[in-house]
């Protein structure tokens, strides 16, 4: 078993609601982030202007257990897993360093589409590097 991938985050003004915590939604585009840094920005580029290939979310769940605030520095942790050929599944987690629990925690479930929106396999580079990092 491998580590988990792991980005740091800080928490920003633009990131809390009116009550000063972490807006919810947030934390599906630092999950996003923390994919993107895995996957590698430069192969999802090249992926979709040499191939015409992107991806898109199948399915998605999250679990709250702890806020994050205006200042916080925090992890996102990600491991990922092969659920075919045709999709990833991503747990990833928000922690404080140090914290004993996760704060957030969700699944998300990634599929690939081509150009026309019709599902395609995960490419082949796609597929190796998630088995470099896999579960």
């Amino acid at each position: 078993m491998t580590s988990d991938h792991v980005v740091p985050l800080q928490i920003y003004y633009e990131d809390t609601d009116l009550s000063g915590a972490v807006y919810h939604a947030n934390y599906l585009r630092y999950f996003e982030r923390a994919r993107e840094h895995l996957l590698g920005p430069a192969e999802l580029v090249r992926l979709w202007k040499d191939e015409g290939i992107g991806f898109v979310v199948y399915r998605c769940e999250l679990s709250f257990r702890e806020p994050a605030g205006l200042g916080d520095h925090l992890d996102v942790r990600t491991r990922v897993k092969m659920e075919s050929d045709y999709r990833a599944v991503f747990h990833q987690s928000v922690w404080r360093p140090g914290g004993k629990q996760a704060m957030v925690e969700g699944t998300v479930q990634l599929v690939c589409v081509n150009r026309d929106n019709k599902l395609v396999p995960l490419p082949a580079t796609v597929r190796e590097r998630i088995r470099d990092s896999e579960l």
